[in-house]
């Protein structure tokens, strides 16, 4: 085997990490990682939605159809912004913006899959699940990717409803309707999503400065954003407090939000006085970390409440 010279070595990396096969470039359309936590932010709003268990036939069809439209809003995302994806590093890599896949298998791909999950929620689940479901597609995939993210440095905030309404889909499949309770679950990620969202935008800010995206720590700088994380994690704190208050959940859950809140808002407190990219970094994994947790500890209040 012949020597390579380091730039062939570069191109062999980079090959080796790219899929290469179309079901995996469809896939990828998908964002599957985002996909499976607004999944199961779904399933949480399932279970809570009833206080025994639901429906096992309902909650697969429900999952199998909330996804597939998830799937098919963030296939049109990737499809508007492909170019913007090109010129970032971080997005560089997928399909669209490498041009593996086109513009109309991609329109074909996210109308296929969208449509049969519009069909498994309507026939499978029921009618009101299917139109909330669908009006969060166009709240994603068209107000807030086409509208508002080009337009307006507020776009996370403005546009976070359509990523925040997954928990009142799933309260919705097993109850057919969305009462209270199930709008404080979605308040809960309307609130969580600009830290979450900005923090990433702050140690990414040179990518989205060459995206043309006018995103808030480009077009207000980081001391701005840093006190707006700090601020909106003040607002999580305290709205991850309303399950409790309300009634809907007890000392478990309770317990379980002050601590996972005292952690971000730690994180929140060093990237408004201390920041560096290695906190913002550690502050967007841990809000992954921290929603997931949040959303486990309601599960496990729901059955076991003290």
């Amino acid at each position: 085997m012949g020597l390579r010279f380091p730039h062939e070595v570069q191109v062999m990396s980079r090959t080796l990490t790219i899929p290469t096969n179309r079901l995996a470039q469809y896939w990828a359309l998908t964002k599957p990682r985002v996909t499976q936590l607004a999944v199961f932010c779904a399933v949480i709003g399932m279970f809570l939605a009833t206080p025994d268990l639901p429906d096992w036939r309902v909650v697969v069809a429900a999952t199998i159809g909330i996804w597939l439209l998830a799937g098919a809003a963030f296939a049109v995302n990737c499809l508007v912004e492909r170019e913007i994806d090109s010129r970032m590093a971080r997005t560089a890599r997928r399909p669209l913006a490498r041009g593996e896949i086109t513009v109309t298998q991609t329109l074909m791909f996210s109308g296929v899959i969208g449509g049969i999950g519009m069909w498994v929620l309507y026939h499978f689940v029921n009618p009101l699940t299917m139109w909330l479901t669908f009006a969060t597609f166009v709240g994603y995939a068209v107000i807030y990717t086409i509208i508002l993210k080009p337009s307006t440095p507020q776009n996370i905030v403005i546009g976070g409803l359509s990523g925040a309404m997954p928990p009142a889909l799933g309260w919705a499949a097993i109850a057919n309707d969305v009462p209270m309770q199930a709008w404080i679950l979605v308040l809960i990620i309307f609130v969580w999503t600009p830290p979450h969202f900005w923090a990433l935008a702050m140690y990414r800010r040179d990518d989205y400065a060459k995206s043309g995206l006018p995103m808030l720590p480009v077009t207000h700088g980081l001391k701005f954003t840093q006190f707006h994380v700090w601020l909106y994690t003040i607002a999580l704190v305290a709205t991850t407090m309303l399950p409790y208050a309300v009634g809907m959940s007890g000392l478990i859950y309770l317990a379980s939000a002050a601590i996972l809140g005292v952690i971000f808002l730690y994180y929140a407190w060093l990237i408004y006085r201390r920041y560096d990219d290695i906190v913002a970094r550690k502050t967007f994994t841990y809000s992954i970390v921290y929603l997931s947790l949040l959303f486990a500890a309601l599960l496990v209040d729901h059955y076991f409440k003290v």
